[in-house]
């Protein structure tokens, strides 16, 4: 057996060992009560390299937005997509995402002949798929994608902050927050919340978003649409 191999953070390794050209696949969203959920397809230039690639959760705000453009100019092709709250609320959100990626994927300007999926799910993509768990850490270009789709989910979480006021949608971005938990016992659902989403559901049948089920009581909540309990992906 080969010896494990030892990350010295993101670079194009992987994306060697694979046929060109190679994209790399990530989402953003699929924990929040509210918003779609995002995907990036990002193939990158071995020759044009970009400093600071990571996992979109361990750079800061202003890190990302630079590095947005950086893949932007530099990318040999790249697109973001979205699944909507209907589809995700239709389909469930695992499905959900994976519409997303093979969207973002068949929206490049160049067809991959192989893609690098952050995670260990084979979603059906339009071409052949290596998961990678933690693979938003290792490869650069799934680092590029989860940039890619944490900003426009991001930025377009802020937009819907004005048109669905009271929320604070800037700020929690559609996640588990005691803002967010307030403002649906004050103003119920909006249009872009997770009807499936258990807290949501609640509200809908006239209870508290944050009650909890006695038959539950003390048991972990780990599937989004039974209660939301995720941290940002």
């Amino acid at each position: 057996m080969p010896p494990a191999r030892v990350s010295t953070g993101c670079d194009l390794m992987l994306e060697r060992a694979c046929p060109a050209p190679v994209c790399g696949v990530d989402e953003a969203g699929r924990g929040p009560w509210a918003g779609p959920v995002s995907a990036a397809a990002v193939i990158l230039d071995p020759d044009r390299p970009i400093e600071g690639l990571n996992d979109s959760k361990k750079l800061t705000a202003k890190a990302r937005d630079r590095l947005e453009g950086e893949i932007i100019d530099r990318a040999v092709a790249w697109c973001v997509a979205f699944a909507s709250v209907e589809e995700i609320d239709s389909l469930n959100i695992l499905h959900a995402t994976g519409l997303a990626m093979r969207r973002a994927v068949e929206g490049l300007q160049r067809a991959p002949a192989f893609a690098l999926v952050d995670g260990n799910y084979a979603f059906k993509l339009p071409c052949p798929i290596k998961t990678v768990v933690g693979g938003d850490g290792i490869s650069a270009s799934i680092a590029a994608a989860s940039i890619l789709a944490k900003v426009a989910r991001d930025r377009l979480m802020v937009e819907m902050d004005g048109v669905y006021p009271g929320y604070g949608f800037a700020g929690h971005k559609g996640y588990h927050a005691e803002v967010h938990v307030a403002a649906l016992r004050r103003l119920g659902p909006c249009a872009i919340h997770r009807t499936t989403w258990a807290p949501i559901r609640r509200v809908l049948a006239g209870e508290d978003p944050m009650a909890v089920d006695p038959a539950m009581a003390g048991e972990p909540i780990d599937d989004p649409a039974d209660g939301g309990r995720h941290v940002d992906a």
